[in-house]
C-alpha cells in the first residue's frame, strides 16, 4: 500500500515501503538494529539455512547461551517460535518452527535468540517528518499474551522506571 501511494504521487502517513520491507525479516530488521547502535540479545544474524549443520546449529545456541528461542524469520504472532530449554530439544523446535513458518508465511526459514525468561514485552513507537526529526510517542506494554501474542497493550508502560524508560525511547529514537 505503502509503494502504491509513493507511485500513485500521494504521501503515505507511515513507514516507507522500503522500511515495511526491511521489518518484514527479523534477520534484516535486526542487522539494521545492530548497525543503528540498537542493543539486542545475542542471536544469530543469518538465518539458518540448509548449508548450516545440524552440529553447527547447535554450536551456535551454545555460544548464544540456553535457553534460546527458535524464531522465523518472516511473520510474527508467535507463529514459528518455540522455547528452547535444552539442547536435546533444538532438533525438533527446528523441524516443528520450520514447517509452521513455511505453512503460515510461505517461508522457513529460521534464526535463533537468547530466551530471555520472564521478560517484559515493551514497545516505543516512533514518528518521524521525513526529514530526519524523530520522535516517540511513549511505550506500551504489550506483555499480557497468549502464546506470544500479545492481547492488550497499556499505554505508558506502568511497570517502567523512569530511567530505564528514557534509555529504551533515547534508543528507539
Amino acid at each position: 500500500f505503502a509503494a502504491a501511494c509513493r507511485d500513485a504521487g500521494l504521501i503515505f502517513i507511515g513507514p516507507t515501503p522500503d522500511a515495511i520491507a526491511l521489518m518484514g525479516s527479523k534477520t534484516a530488521a535486526r542487522a539494521a538494529a545492530i548497525r543503528a547502535g540498537a542493543p539486542v540479545v545475542p542471536g544469530t544474524e543469518q538465518p539458518l539455512t540448509v548449508e548450516v549443520s545440524d552440529a553447527q546449529v547447535a554450536e551456535l545456541a551454545t555460544a548464544i547461551g540456553y535457553p534460546v528461542m527458535v524464531k522465523a524469520v518472516a511473520g510474527g504472532g508467535g507463529r514459528g517460535m518455540r522455547p528452547v530449554t535444552r539442547p536435546e530439544e533444538l532438533d525438533a523446535a527446528l523441524a516443528t518452527c520450520a514447517r509452521e513458518a513455511a505453512a503460515a508465511f510461505g517461508d522457513g526459514a529460521l534464526y535463533l535468540e537468547r530466551l530471555v525468561p520472564r521478560a517484559r514485552h515493551v514497545e516505543v513507537q516512533l514518528v518521524g517528518d521525513g526529514t530526519g526529526a524523530v520522535v516517540h510517542l511513549h511505550t506500551r506494554e504489550c506483555s499480557l499474551q497468549r502464546r506470544r501474542q500479545k492481547l492488550i497493550e497499556i499505554a505508558p508502560a506502568p511497570h517502567l522506571a523512569g530511567e530505564l524508560r528514557d534509555e529504551m525511547t533515547a534508543a528507539a529514537v
